[in-house]
């Protein structure tokens, strides 16, 4: 599959050991909020979401997100979070989740702040773990460990 190809060209063939792949196990993302990018008849981004539960409230898991490593930087990656975002408010989801830097991540509202009460079982680094809510207030109330559906 080409945006398998895509993610092992970004992120290598190792990811699948990273905690937030252990969440996505035997479970298809949301087809509604898979989505790529194409230019000059390739795939050169890539952003799915996949459902996952906070202590038994719904939300959402945010990746993988790859852009082509010679794109990277051109916008691809911030363009098509905040289209994929926009959609799943749309849809009626309310909060997200995923793993990564935060300063990249904070252009599109995420804070580790919101997740500071948050655990996702085998991630090593929690200060990695970010989280957004699509409506003020998702987050409120909201603690404990981030599970498969």
């Amino acid at each position: 599959m080409v945006v398998e190809k895509l993610l092992d060209k970004a992120f290598g063939r190792d990811r699948f050991k990273k905690a937030a792949y252990a969440l996505r196990d035997g479970i298809d993302p949301i087809a509604a909020l898979s989505f790529v990018v194409r230019k000059n008849d390739g795939i050169v981004a890539t952003l799915r979401f996949w459902p996952v539960k906070i202590s038994g409230h719904d939300a959402l898991l945010l990746g993988p997100i790859a852009v082509l490593p010679e794109l990277q930087g051109q916008g691809y990656g911030i363009n098509l979070m905040k289209y994929g975002l926009n959609k799943a408010k749309v849809l009626g989801h309310t909060r997200v989740v995923l793993v990564g830097d935060e300063p990249y991540y904070k252009k599109v509202g995420f804070s580790r702040d919101l997740a500071r009460s948050l655990h996702m079982p085998g991630q090593d680094d929690e200060s990695r773990l970010l989280a957004s809510e699509l409506i003020p207030g998702a987050f409120q109330g909201i603690s404990g460990n981030i599970t498969s559906i």
